[in-house]
């Protein structure tokens, strides 16, 4: 179901969402934001809570960072500090380290909600139809989401090529020197791919003024408005509790 909304409406809602998680500085604020986009992942997207789990390992030892230099080195900012005061907690400097830590948490799992929810080439398409991102920025966005994941298939050709030439066999995970015999090879290949694209570009017209036709854009629908509203309504009820809570 959240797959079929339009981009612009997620993108517009999480962008909401990140401003409300960076303005309002308390730990209950910044466990909701970090709850109800998971809640909808689970039951609206049918994501594995480990899979969560995993993707917000980064984001965790990210804010792991903001909570071990409050508890140990207490070089926190007089704002966290007076916000962090007037929380819950009885120790400011634990206080103002574990809601930057949960921000950070927070912050992380609504950019997974995007991604996750999110066809890039979508994404894409909305932005030339509805935000006049221009045809030659579009079309090499394309060009780039394509590109990433053959240079990964021409890497590991390559490293198969090799292996068969000198009698072993390949390695799951290649040496360092490895990697750094494939830089100039997947460089080229870049190269040519690049080339390529300009010209097609060309061949395509791409100009500035010139109207063009777009397929397969997503539209804007009831959904999307129900989706923004019920979103809105759940952050200002948060964000209520935060204020009026003790």
């Amino acid at each position: 179901m959240l797959k079929a909304l339009n981009p612009l409406s997620k993108l517009f809602v999480c962008c909401v969402w990140l401003v409300a998680s960076v303005l309002i500085f308390d730990p209950r604020f910044q466990l909701a934001a970090t709850l109800v986009p998971a809640l909808a992942l689970i039951t609206g997207n049918r994501t594995s809570p480990l899979v969560l789990l995993g993707l917000m390992i980064p984001f965790a030892l990210f804010g792991f960072g903001f909570l071990a230099t409050s508890m140990l080195f207490r070089q926190e900012s007089d704002f966290a500090l007076r916000m962090a005061g007037e929380a819950l907690l009885a120790s400011p400097a634990f206080s103002a380290g574990i809601t930057l830590f949960l921000r950070a948490l927070a912050c992380g799992m609504i950019s997974v909600f995007f991604a996750l929810t999110t066809d890039p080439g979508l994404f894409v398409r909305s932005l030339m139809r509805h935000a006049g991102l221009p045809p030659r920025i579009g079309y090499s966005l394309f060009a780039a989401m394509q590109l990433v994941p053959d240079l990964a298939g021409e890497a590991q050709q390559m490293r198969l090529a090799r292996a068969m030439k000198s009698g072993r066999r390949s390695r799951r995970i290649p040496s360092l020197f490895e990697l750094m015999s494939l830089v100039i090879p997947l460089l080229a290949f870049a190269i040519r791919r690049a080339g390529r694209t300009a010209i097609a570009m060309e061949a395509r017209g791409l100009s500035p003024d010139a109207p063009r036709t777009i397929m397969n854009a997503p539209d804007f629908h009831g959904r999307d408005g129900v989706f923004i509203a019920v979103a809105f309504a759940i952050l200002g009820l948060c964000s209520t509790v935060t204020v009026m809570g003790p």
